[in-house]
């Protein structure tokens, strides 16, 4: 039995990947459940699946937790040392980081620290200290499975080649809610509308990202840490049918796709099961080309997305400037879905913040958090 720790299982992937553990069946187990505040639903989840151990981080809703628990064995541990204390658990054989933002990092190191393989969710974690967590990866015999669709894509691409092969990634992006939307009318986008995605039902933090493409620009630090990769052998495309996931090119010219519906329960199986690949649920609609009809691309308009000339410019330079470009895009997105930014307002705080940074290369991991910190504090400043 993979006995399975899903951190923030009451978002939409711990949902989904719980989900997915219902479907595999006896085989996996969700022997560890964590939620920041949404009590209620895991205590539903416990109910249901029975772990060993849930943690809560919020106090009272803890506190209506254990109460709602007590005639059930499951463990109730509260506060944020509390996922640190679930990823070192012996009885975790995989650990699912779904916990949104930098709030994830302390347990991804604490996972990696324990040799627990990693199906990371989470992007925030990489884009912040990916050459700490990749070389602690590899020290201590730890895979990093990515589960975002496009990183699971070029994951399992890449097994189509030997790595030395390569010649560059093509990431793909749907263009979130405003691909097609008039330039001069991006000022007065409301987040009732950032948050009406075309294709995909995410959380809120992760709904907008998509909207400024700034999902896309954390993406590509992220993949330049998961595949070892130079920023200039990453390209993004404009995918409108969010059918193919990304690709992969090879020296010989030869384009490997990873293709599929528009599901995050495939990129989240694969990454449960892995090595292995097992059949997805009965109910599973599979991909028809002749009734998708038509696959079509185009190159971002980096006017309209200026996210992601900041994503290259962090995977380029590197050292403390990845974590400031998302500590300040945390700060800048929850001051739009609060009405106190507009929407074309995310970036140009995220660019100033950036601007204003002076990197510090090879960071510890003290200089990464001390970056973060001033990164919310300038964002926050120059909002108000």
């Amino acid at each position: 039995m993979k006995n399975i720790a899903i951190l923030g299982s009451t978002g939409s992937i711990g949902k989904n990947a719980l989900d997915v553990i219902r479907h595999l069946g006896a085989d996996y187990s969700a022997t560890a459940l964590t939620s920041n505040r949404s009590w209620e639903t895991l205590a539903q989840q416990a109910e249901e699946f029975h772990p060993r151990r849930v943690a809560m981080v919020d106090g009272e809703g803890c506190r209506q937790l254990k109460e709602r628990l007590s005639g059930n064995s499951v463990e109730v541990l509260s506060g944020e040392e509390s996922i640190e204390e679930i990823v070192a658990d012996d009885d975790v054989d995989l650990v699912l980081s779904a916990i949104v933002g930098a709030a994830a990092l302390p347990a991804t190191l604490k996972a990696i620290a324990h040799k627990k393989d990693l199906a990371l969710a989470n992007k925030e974690a990489l884009v912040m200290a990916g050459e700490i967590v990749t070389s602690k990866a590899r020290e201590n015999g730890v895979s990093l499975i990515p589960v975002d669709s496009e990183h699971s894509a070029i994951f399992q691409s890449l097994a189509a080649g030997k790595r030395s092969e390569l010649r560059r990634i093509i990431l793909t992006a749907s263009g979130g809610a405003f691909r097609d939307y008039p330039a001069d009318k991006l000022d007065g986008v409301t987040p009732e509308q950032a948050l009406d995605h075309p294709t995909w039902k995410m959380g809120k933090k992760i709904t907008i990202d998509s909207a400024t493409l700034m999902n896309k620009a954390l993406e590509i630090v992220e993949a330049r840490w998961l595949f070892d990769l130079k920023a200039e052998e990453i390209e993004v495309v404009i995918h409108h049918q969010s059918i193919i996931h990304s690709m992969v090119e090879f020296q010989d010219g030869s384009v490997i796709a990873q293709m599929g519906l528009p599901d995050m329960k495939l990129p989240i199986q694969y990454a449960l099961t892995y090595p292995e690949r097992l059949p997805a649920h009965e109910d599973t609609e599979y991909l028809n080309l002749a009734k998708v009809d038509k696959l079509t691309f185009d190159q971002p308009d980096l006017h309209r997305f200026p996210a992601l000339r900041l994503g290259f410019w962090a995977a380029s330079d590197g050292g403390t400037l990845p974590a400031v470009m998302n500590a300040a895009n945390e700060v800048a997105v929850q001051a739009f879905l609060e009405d106190k930014l507009k929407f074309t307002g995310i970036i140009r705080i995220v660019e100033e913040v950036m601007h204003k940074h002076t990197k510090k290369n090879q960071p510890s991991l003290d200089d990464i958090m001390t970056s973060d910190r001033w990164a919310r504090e300038e964002a926050g400043n120059a909002i108000r």
